[in-house]
């Protein structure tokens, strides 16, 4: 493998991603160098930063979000169902977004109240 290669694993394994092969996606037989659960929260991180000004949600939807993606999480640790790679992204998507929302309504609030 080249050195590219290895610094984009390395940075990924410091964002707390597990690299698991088999839970991750492959591009030109390449692994990417963050599962596909973790894809999906950085995915949802940037659309929620993006589209914050005027796709903005209550705070029970983010909520909800960061649930759906925990669920399917226990779901499979405690072996009632295998989750696959795409319901990974998926509810890794919603889930970073919902966390992007939370933490913008709550940096937010503290400017309302200091400035």
């Amino acid at each position: 493998m080249n050195n590219r290669y290895n610094t984009q694993f390395y940075i990924g394994s410091l964002s707390g991603c597990h690299q698991i092969p088999e839970r991750s996606f492959y591009y030109k037989d390449k692994q990417f160098p963050i599962c596909a659960r973790c894809t999906g929260a950085f995915l949802g991180y940037f659309i929620g930063a993006v589209t914050y000004n005027f796709l903005h949600v209550p705070l029970w939807i983010s909520v909800a979000f960061c649930i759906i993606m925990f669920v399917d999480w226990l779901l499979q640790k405690i072996n009632i169902m295998q989750s696959t790679n795409i319901r990974r992204l998926i509810t890794g998507t919603l889930c970073g977004f919902g966390i992007i929302q939370i933490f913008a309504d709550v940096v937010n609030h503290f400017i309302k109240i200091f400035i």
